[in-house]
């Protein structure tokens, strides 16, 4: 193990998961703010609903990175892994809810655009995969389900997917930031089904 691999994982230890929630709820603020006082450009409420969605696409590749990271670098950042996966879905929320209130506002637009989009249509079917996840992120859930709550888990692969996809086909011609979202999900991905074949698996 390299001094800077102890190092992170020291640090890992000294630090308590509550701080990760605060360091991680920070942005949505501050996002906020920037709205507020003209800081995301002449369209704000799509500049403050694309930010709040990168954020949310960029946890949940921190979450996806953890299991590998541990496995090839040593780094091991388990106990953070519900912290990321409960604010991933808040700021997919976050961007939902700017979505529906902000954007589109009227109700019957909305299940058009849903039905109609594509893009919108497969960034609702990633949020809806998301709602049994962060509705089973507790001990409570992890003891009344036992080997079932792994398995329910595995709903994070596609969502995560899914996400990436819908930044994908949000974004009007060819952009490079996307597809580099999207080739990075896809090579956690391939780890983790290289790692799920390998007993004890955390």
């Amino acid at each position: 193990m390299t001094a800077l691999t102890d190092g992170i994982n020291r640090g890992a230890r000294w630090l308590p998961t509550w701080t990760l929630y605060l360091l991680l709820a920070v942005p949505a603020p501050w996002y906020l703010y920037q709205g507020l006082t003209g800081g995301l450009g002449v369209e704000p409420i799509k500049a403050l609903e694309h930010a709040l969605g990168e954020f949310a696409l960029q946890l949940a590749i921190a979450g996806l990175a953890v299991t590998p990271l541990r496995r090839w670098a040593g780094v091991n950042l388990r106990k953070f892994r519900r912290a990321i996966g409960i604010m991933t879905f808040t700021y997919v929320f976050l961007h939902l809810l700017v979505w529906l209130v902000l954007d589109v506002q009227i109700l019957g637009q909305i299940w058009a655009d849903i039905l109609k989009r594509p893009y919108i249509t497969v960034g609702m079917a990633g949020f809806v995969l998301m709602l049994p996840l962060v509705m089973t992120s507790n001990n409570w859930s992890v003891r009344r389900l036992g080997p079932r709550w792994r398995k329910l888990h595995r709903l994070t692969y596609p969502a995560v997917l899914l996400g990436g996809v819908h930044y994908l086909m949000l974004v009007k011609g060819f952009q490079i930031e996307p597809l580099a979202y999207l080739g990075v999900i896809c090579l956690l991905l391939a780890l983790r089904v290289r790692l799920t074949a390998r007993p004890r698996l955390a």
